[in-house]
């Protein structure tokens, strides 16, 4: 396995939030809805690990480092990892696993069907991240993955719908997504490679 200490503290950072999370919910120390706020901050914790798992990539192509992409696959189900906890505490907390409130939840909050087609996606892409589908799907597997970014898309809308009030914080995280996505541009992507290039030939002279 490469990088080892690098991929073992990626996997001690991602975990430490939830369990701290947890562990404030359980000492009550969220304030008077630590549910809601338990809540809030897997599903703000979710789109913060997409946009990092999004930026392995072009990390990559502009240091050439290859650890970067050594833990894009565990960032990536780390994400959904957070997704199916921020889904379960809102279950808990929130409906307290009553369904027949599902519906009249559905109905007063449409962000929440946003949300369940933004984790749909993402249960797919954790499905088929293991190397056995990618030989499986092939040329399909990368189109299939492409979804990350429709993923994104509906996360900042779910994201938009509930902080309506204070757009601040939710204009960076779409400023970065943005950014994300014009990295993905091909004409962007030929010309990265050059840049990097460029600089590493003058660092050289200097």
């Amino acid at each position: 396995m490469r990088y080892p200490l690098w991929r073992i503290g990626v996997f001690v950072a991602a975990l430490w939030w939830p369990l701290l999370w947890l562990y404030q919910a359980w000492g009550d120390l969220l304030g008077p809805d630590p549910g809601k706020v338990l809540v809030d901050r897997l599903g703000l914790g979710t789109l913060v690990l997409l946009l990092v798992t999004l930026s392995m990539t072009p990390l990559q192509k502009l240091t050439g480092w290859a650890g970067w992409i050594a833990v894009r696959r565990q960032l990536g189900l780390w994400c959904f990892a957070y997704v199916v906890l921020h889904l379960g505490a809102y279950l808990a907390f929130i409906l307290g696993f009553d369904w027949s409130q599902l519906g009249v939840e559905l109905r007063k909050r449409p962000y929440i069907i946003v949300g369940a087609l933004a984790f749909l996606c993402l249960l797919a892409l954790a499905v088929t991240s293991n190397r056995y589908s990618q030989r499986r799907l092939g040329v399909r597997w990368k189109r299939l993955h492409r979804l990350a970014y429709l993923i994104l898309g509906l996360g900042l809308l779910h994201m938009l719908w509930i902080v309506r009030a204070d757009l601040k914080e939710w204009v960076v995280y779409a400023a970065i997504g943005g950014l994300l996505l014009v990295l993905r541009l091909p004409p962007v992507t030929r010309r990265i490679p050059r840049l990097v290039a460029k600089k590493v030939s003058s660092a050289k002279k200097a």
